[in-house]
């Protein structure tokens, strides 16, 4: 069996050492292209471009005639 600990430890204890693992907001920048929210370090879901170069080919947008 394994050891046991001997006293219960208190919940502020217990709060401490899980104190790193609350939930953090997403750090969002505009895109300097299209001035959209995206995720910073990633490409630009809309338009597709990366530190001023194109990282992703987006499809064309269809023209509804």
């Amino acid at each position: 069996m394994p050891p046991l600990p001997k006293r219960k430890y208190p919940k502020s204890r217990q709060g401490k050492r899980r104190s790193h693992l609350a939930i953090k907001m997403p750090h969002i920048v505009d895109c300097p292209r299209c001035k959209s929210p995206r995720l910073a370090h990633h490409a630009c879901p809309i338009c597709g471009t990366y530190r001023g170069r194109e990282a992703i080919t987006m499809p064309a947008p269809e023209l509804e005639s």
